[in-house]
């Protein structure tokens, strides 16, 4: 049985149109603060704290999300994840996401830092329902050194795994290790420090909304580079590198505001924290 430094778990359901906690249970250094509503759809909000304040050598984290048919939830991070220097045993955090039909999920957590001697590993599992809709990002962040080396971390592992039916239609796996790896030449970071992946998946995707997204974002190539591409199922993948945190979350926001405007007539809600 594994000990973990921090447990979630959190079930929500739809009760006569508003989303609300069926089931809220949590341990050690994770906790979640009261619910918001950001407006009168009945989206239900949810910030994750960190009380410890970063992740350190050999810590587990465990969340759990539940979605039940038509349940809306943004769920969201008071601040940077901040992984400290590892010198035995690798940080690890593992996600298990259940979507039910004609639910929506918007789970947008404020970026990653790793620091100097980090090892990080994160594992998302996203069980899917036809009908279920998904919007996720992840920024990746180098956290200072005393050398003002940008790649001072020993590894950041993540993987992404998205199952309809139980079987398993999107997998996304980064992992850099900067000792290993020709990090800031091509193939990897080309230049750049700050890595955004963002996965959307809902059955509106198409082919001209790509296009869109894609005009509406490639403005500036020599700030940033960025790829769309579609998944093997009504959805679409989002790679952005740059060199600010503030690059990458406004292009994330542009296609953020897009896909909610045109999928579910709303603006996106302020999750602004400071």
């Amino acid at each position: 049985m594994h000990e973990w430094t921090g447990e979630l778990r959190l079930d929500i359901e739809n009760r006569l149109g508003k989303s609300v906690a069926k089931n809220v249970y949590f341990q050690g250094a994770l906790k979640v603060m009261r619910p918001v509503y950001h407006d009168d759809s009945g989206q239900v909000c949810y910030y994750i704290l960190n009380p410890g304040g970063g992740y350190l050598n050999g810590d587990r984290y465990r969340i759990s999300i539940s979605l039940e048919e038509n349940a809306s939830l943004i769920l969201t991070t008071q601040s940077a994840t901040k992984v400290y220097k590892t010198p035995f045993k690798e940080a690890y955090q593992e996600t298990e996401i259940n979507l039910k039909a004609g639910s929506l999920l918007e789970y947008i957590p404020d970026p990653l830092i790793a620091y100097r001697d980090a090892k990080y590993k994160q594992i998302n599992r996203i069980h899917m329902e036809e009908g279920a809709t998904l919007f996720y990002t992840d920024v990746l962040t180098p956290g200072w050194s005393p050398e003002g080396e940008k790649f001072s971390y020993d590894k950041l592992q993540l993987i992404n795994e998205i199952y309809f039916d139980g079987a398993l239609v999107v997998y996304d796996h980064i992992k850099l290790t900067p000792a290993d790896q020709r990090i800031k030449e091509l193939g990897f970071m080309e230049g750049f420090s700050h890595l955004g992946s963002m996965i959307v998946v809902g059955e509106q995707t198409n082919a001209e909304l790509l296009e869109r997204l894609y005009e509406a974002v490639n403005l500036d190539t020599a700030k940033y580079k960025i790829g769309l591409s579609m998944l093997s199922v009504k959805g679409f993948s989002v790679r952005v590198l740059a060199n600010s945190t503030q690059n990458v979350e406004s292009i994330f926001s542009k296609i953020h505001h897009i896909i909610r405007k045109e999928w579910f007539d709303k603006k996106p809600s302020l999750l602004r924290k400071y």
